[in-house]
């Protein structure tokens, strides 16, 4: 079970080094319930490592972390069992139908027969796919397939999803769509942590905080920070904070 508290994700103090690099240096930050948190940060910043991390994908060197309640040094298992995941590549098995790939998916979180049909028709039925559900998963467009990529990894009913650039190498029309079916899951108490390199969308996040060599140089509501920095545009305030 979640603890009863506001906050699905609490990190403090988190440093992760890979002999004498230091890959997160000291990251404290937390997130709240149905929060659509932004993470952004330039290559190499330290995201895509932290994000392991909560994920129960690595091991901190030190640091305390939470994720839907659960420790991060004794309980990755509960962890990996509360968090959906998406990627760039979208992690849809091309050759398999669109049922086919949800069974799947809803096999290795445990899921019953029953349970996958059930959501497996809910969530088509919400994306309006529900006529293509034997279809061969490379015959879809695009932006069909990133829209199941996502209800694919929220298929067991996860406390947090996590994106990790989910919106790379497709169109603004369709990445605007994307974000509704974001807008859509975090209005029925979804938490969604997100990375991105379009400045467009970390206006769309509640909360975001952008990395620099490692650390959190800035963490605030996109509006606070446009204001703090006297800048007009995130695109702005991102590339003040890489330059310094």
């Amino acid at each position: 079970m979640i603890h009863d508290t506001q906050y699905i994700i609490e990190v403090e103090n988190l440093v992760k080094k890979f002999g004498s690099f230091v890959a997160n240096d000291n990251l404290t930050f937390s997130v709240k319930k149905g929060e659509i948190f932004g993470f952004l940060g330039a290559n190499g910043a330290g995201k895509t490592t932290a994000m392991k991390i909560l994920c129960g994908l690595s091991h901190p060197t030190s640091g305390k972390v939470k994720v839907a309640g659960y420790d991060i040094y004794t309980q990755k298992e509960k962890i990996k069992q509360s968090i959906g995941y998406m990627s760039q590549k979208f992690s849809l098995y091309e050759e398999l139908t669109v049922y086919e790939n949800f069974r799947f998916y809803g096999g290795i979180y445990g899921m019953t027969r029953l349970d996958i049909q059930e959501q497996t028709t809910q969530l088509l039925s919400r994306l309006g796919l529900s006529q293509y559900r034997n279809r061969i998963i490379n015959t879809l467009p695009l932006g069909w397939k990133q829209k199941l990529a996502f209800s694919v990894a929220v298929i067991h009913r996860p406390a947090i999803v996590f994106l990790d650039e989910p919106t790379g190498g497709v169109d603004p029309i369709t990445r605007r769509q994307f974000w509704d079916l974001i807008y859509d899951n975090a209005s029925r108490g979804l938490t969604v942590f997100v990375t991105t390199h379009y400045m467009d969308e970390a206006e769309y996040c509640n909360r975001l905080s952008i990395m620099v060599d490692g650390k959190i140089k800035a963490l605030d509501t996109p509006q606070g920070m446009k204001s703090g920095m006297g800048c007009a545009t995130m695109q702005d305030v991102f590339v003040a904070l890489a330059r310094n």
